[in-house]
């Protein structure tokens, strides 16, 4: 049968803020849409935003006010993206396309921020009926729009059909500098680059990457946080005056996405007080839960994510309070001392040093995670091109992530960043600063938990032999939990009879 030339590339269900974007920069790049929303203002406003934009051209995005409309207006084999809420939304939507007479051959792609296992288990329950796919998407509402990071993971015949479409959405960089080529406005051509998306693995593991993506951009956030508090509270300084020191360092090594915005919302002054905007905010931290599912897995998994762990607790920590403000009043700290002039920019020099290796520590504990994922889950996960897909369109996207890169390019079998011949240097360079900005935080009573967890873990990683040979004769005595022998074959286990007089040692 000849094809249907007016029927839509793409079905969209899910026009709030990031589906809106995803699907104009989908139009952007010569698909046709079809778009849904139960809220149908959302449908209309879509509409509306696009011919604003573009004139009275012919319409690039279809309105369809339900289910059975959209499938109606799509060419088969039907490609349905989803932006919506993540967790019973979706398997809504998936029930909803299944009566409405989904096909085996179609692919349904989950573009929210679901839970990784939540995914493995959806797309076996949809098999047969439809072939369920994810994409992970970092980048925000602008992102969206120009040019997202995405994180695609499930079936590999799904992938073929949807590669040459997010190859065409995604963030691009210069494949020579591994910068980003950024478009900001529809009047700007589309950038020619290298795109910042690539096939994750199986059902489930583009969500637990992106997972721990936001797992990062919470340690990041973090430590760049504590910086501004310690500029702030030990140096009195205001925040325009941290604004530029921030300027300063991202012209350099702590160049992000992060910092340029960081820049901005210390300069942005409130027009109803006249006072700056970040005093007018309430210090309580809100967060969606993907910090909190890392955390959990590195639990789960045993691996030791400290500083993003640390900053979910600074979150956690943030929201009590009325017994903060009680605490103020009752709880003493140190009387600090003016510093000088000399004294006042070596503490700023330290604090971008501390950021700075505090920074390199967040990233090798994601990358650390993601690792003994893998393994544990057979993913076979690309770290270098999972590094490269970080290089723009992201939050954490940072030229730091270059050097992430050419370390996992160099030595694919890298256990972790750390030992790294370009981080071995950095850190070594910079750890003395490091060492000084937690000190004088430390002395002037200010909370620098996601420098100190950094530094505890570089210190600890670095440790030959660690005072746990002492926690595990505890566990013994009061536990029958037995230890190894260092004069032993790894795996034997012994126990100390503690209650015994005589206190001999048996082989379990």
């Amino acid at each position: 049968m000849a094809a249907q030339p007016n029927l839509c590339d793409i079905g969209f269900i899910g026009l709030g803020v990031m589906g809106k974007n995803i699907a104009l920069n989908l139009a952007d790049n010569g698909y046709k849409i079809a778009g849904f929303d139960l809220d149908h203002t959302k449908v209309a406003s879509l509409i509306t935003q696009d011919t604003l934009e573009r004139g009275e051209q012919s319409p690039r995005i279809e309105p369809c006010h339900s289910f059975t409309e959209l499938l109606s207006k799509l060419k088969a084999p039907h490609l349905i993206i989803l932006s919506v809420p993540a967790g019973q939304a979706v398997d809504d939507v998936c029930h909803k396309l299944i009566d409405a007479g989904i096909c085996a051959d179609d692919i349904v792609v989950d573009t929210g921020n679901s839970l990784w296992t939540d995914t493995i288990e959806r797309e076996k329950s949809y098999n047969g009926k439809f072939l369920f796919f994810t994409t992970a998407i970092s980048g925000g509402e602008v992102g969206a729009r120009f040019g997202p990071s995405l994180m695609p993971s499930g079936d590999p015949y799904a992938w073929t059909r949807i590669e040459p479409i997010w190859q065409a959405i995604a963030a691009k960089v210069d494949p020579q500098t591994g910068l980003p080529l950024e478009r900001t406005s529809i009047e700007q051509p589309l950038p020619v680059g290298e795109a910042c998306t690539t096939y994750i693995g199986p059902a489930g593991s583009g969500h637990y990457v992106k997972m721990v993506h936001n797992g990062i951009e919470y340690a990041d956030m973090q430590l760049i946080c504590e910086a501004y508090h310690i500029m702030r509270e030990s140096l009195l300084m205001s925040p325009s005056e941290i604004a530029v020191v921030f300027r300063q360092w991202n012209q350099g090594l702590l160049n992000s996405y992060l910092m340029e915005i960081s820049a901005e919302v210390l300069d942005y002054v409130d027009q109803k007080t006249g006072l700056p905007l970040v005093d007018v905010i309430l210090d309580k931290a809100g967060q969606k839960g993907t910090g909190l599912w890392t955390a959990v897995s590195a639990l789960q998994i045993g691996s030791p994510a400290t500083t993003i762990a640390q900053s979910v607790f600074a979150r956690s920590l943030s929201t009590l309070k009325e017994e903060r403000v009680t605490a103020s009043k009752l709880l003493k700290g140190p009387v600090n001392s003016p510093v000088d002039e000399q004294q006042h920019q070596e503490i700023i020099t330290a604090l971008h040093d501390a950021l700075y290796c505090s920074k390199i520590c967040a990233y090798a504990q994601g990358f650390q995670l993601m690792n003994m994922a893998s393994k544990e889950r057979q993913w076979n996960l690309d770290f270098a091109a999972i590094a490269k897909i970080w290089r723009a369109g992201c939050i954490i996207r940072a030229s730091f992530l270059q050097s992430i890169t050419q370390a996992y390019q160099l030595d694919e079998e890298l256990n972790n960043l750390l030992l790294a011949p370009y981080f071995i240097e950095q850190i070594s360079l910079y750890q003395g600063n490091w060492r000084k900005a937690i000190s004088h935080a430390t002395l002037a009573g200010l909370p620098c938990g996601g420098f100190s967890s950094a530094l505890a873990y570089y210190d600890s990683y670095r440790c030959e032999r660690l005072p746990t040979s002492l926690l595990q004769g505890q566990r013994d005595y009061f536990g029958a939990h037995t230890f190894e022998r260092i004069d032993t074959a790894k795996g034997k286990k012994f126990h100390v009879q503690w209650n015994d007089a005589q206190r001999p040692m048996i082989k379990v």
